[in-house]
């Protein structure tokens, strides 16, 4: 199955106040919303071909409660050797059965069925990023783009462990995603193929590199 990379998302401290320096820099916010039974809520950057959430736990109790138990928000939140990303996949096909690792169902409470998640079996290593499959995501089509900021050209993840889960490694081979291993976690997001040569460093505030 090819593998392509719809978004992404980083857990963050509440209402993601680091959002507001990405806006600073000119980039535009979406729309925001709160994840009902996962007890999360969101804010968002879309592009054209993608899109950078940043998520926080809105509900401790709805977290660790709900249907979304299992993917442990608010121990990946609240610990510092825990991943902080999340990677949502889909096929670059648009009818496809198969599943590209093993793993489990995640129905969201704010999805009606069928559309749930596939969620990898990494998501009991704390260490690496959730790996989630969206069978119902349909792959988007290329378009012509012009200014600052309209697609993601490439997201790299670095992960604070030596050795990749099956499901990571079958994950990190998604087109547009890029995985490697190193000493803390960190996400490097490149924008319009760094037309400028241009980036930011969002670090120590949270673990993110942004080029354009």
């Amino acid at each position: 199955m090819k593998l392509i990379l719809d978004h992404v998302f980083i857990l963050t401290d509440e209402f993601a106040h680091v959002a507001d320096a990405l806006v600073s820099l000119g980039l535009k916010e979406s729309f925001s919303r709160d994840h009902s039974g996962q007890g999360t809520s969101n804010r968002r950057f879309e592009f054209s071909n993608s899109m950078l959430e940043f998520l926080w736990v809105r509900d401790s109790d709805e977290a660790e409660n709900g249907p979304a138990r299992d993917l442990q928000f608010p121990k990946r939140a609240s610990e510092s050797a825990a991943s902080p990303f999340g990677i949502i996949l889909c096929s670059a096909y648009t009818q496809s059965e198969f599943l590209p690792y093993p793993g489990w169902a995640y129905q969201p409470d704010y999805f009606k069925p069928p559309m749930a998640f596939h969620i990898g079996n990494n998501s009991t290593k704390l260490d690496e990023p959730l790996c989630i499959f969206a069978p119902f995501i349909k792959p988007k089509e290329n378009k012509p783009e012009t200014g600052l900021f309209q697609s993601i050209s490439n997201v790299t993840i670095q992960i604070a462990t030596s050795v990749l889960s099956p499901e990571m490694q079958a994950a990190s081979k998604a087109c547009g995603l890029t995985i490697r291993t190193g000493k803390e976690h960190l996400m490097e997001i490149v924008l319009d193929n760094n037309r400028l040569s241009k980036h930011q460093d969002f670090r120590p505030n949270i673990p993110l590199i942004v080029h354009w």
